[in-house]
């Protein structure tokens, strides 16, 4: 468990519901006459979905994966596995993929590649943070909330230690008590 005094706001709940009303819009618009799947990344990936999807006016459909590859660690372990598969069919379907965020971009590499296999007519990516200084693999997302630093962030969905996801905002966390990263 992480001491309060590490834990500080990034993204205050205003401005971040704020952008997810912009996306949802901007979303709205390109899928324009189009239905849309939104795949989120479960757990991260499911209050920034709920949020998002109250804002688009095209018709959409949701469905869920898990994948993982961080485990209970502050970095990336670089293989990505699938604890829970779609369940919706793909070919022919605009497919929006939400995220909490693109770090080292593997997950989102994966992913995207794997649905694409799949014979969906699209694949975009949406994601509430981009953390670009972590990229090792290129994946660019279509729709971003916020591009980020490198910090390890909580909030909003994202965790440590399954633990952090209830807060409304997005926080950063230092490395010990008064010590920024």
């Amino acid at each position: 468990m992480l001491d309060s005094n590490q834990i500080h706001v990034m993204i205050e709940q205003e401005r971040l519901e704020a952008r997810i009303q912009e996306l949802g819009k901007q979303i709205s618009k390109d899928y324009e006459g189009k239905e849309i799947l939104l795949v989120c990344v479960l757990k991260g990936g499911v209050m920034f979905m709920a949020q998002l999807a109250k804002y688009i006016t095209v018709p959409l459909t949701m469905d869920f994966m898990v994948l993982s590859s961080y485990g209970n660690e502050l970095i990336s372990s670089g293989t990505v596995d699938i604890k829970k598969d779609i369940d919706e069919p793909l070919e022919g379907r605009h497919v929006l993929i939400i995220e909490d965020i693109v770090d080292t971009g593997r997950t989102l590499w994966f992913l995207k590649k794997l649905l694409e296999e799949r014979h969906a007519a699209s694949v975009k990516i949406c994601t509430m943070l981009d953390k670009p200084a972590r990229r090792v693999k290129p994946v660019e997302a279509e729709y971003t909330g916020f591009v980020i630093e490198d910090e390890f962030v909580l909030g909003y969905g994202l965790d440590y230690e399954q633990r952090y996801r209830n807060l409304p905002y997005i926080a950063y966390v230092s490395k010990a008590d008064g010590e920024e990263k």
